[in-house]
């Protein structure tokens, strides 16, 4: 079933080229920035904290659905969104983190503590 093993790789090794390149940006910035402020993370250590995420998530983390959740957020409408779970080292938490690309662009869904039981949107 989609996402593919294969695809899932691809898009985590697409995601971590896009944070290097600083080219990421955030949907509903109000609510991640509450979710970031939650955690105790800082704005200017989001880059950081996503290429740790990134590096410890495989195609096992997965936590989306089959086939992959499409957005209905305007600025990436359509566009597939790929979920995963994934232990922090540095916060010390199992991190829920939703994402999509679009071309070499990397939008962040969601980014905060997991919380088992909430039904994501």
């Amino acid at each position: 079933m989609d996402p593919s093993h294969k695809a899932l790789t691809r898009k985590i090794r697409q995601a971590i080229k896009a944070v290097e390149s600083d080219s990421m940006a955030f949907i509903q910035q109000d609510v991640i920035a509450a979710d970031l402020l939650e955690l105790g993370c800082e704005i200017d250590r989001v880059p950081d904290l996503l290429l740790e995420l990134l590096a410890d998530i495989t195609p096992s983390h997965y936590a989306g659905t089959h086939p992959a959740q499409r957005s209905y957020e305007t600025e990436i409408s359509g566009c597939e969104l790929y979920a995963f779970k994934v232990e922090s080292k540095s916060l010390g938490c199992t991190i829920y983190f939703k994402f999509t690309l679009v071309e070499d662009f990397l939008w962040i869904a969601s980014l905060h503590k997991d919380r088992p039981g909430e039904k994501e949107k």
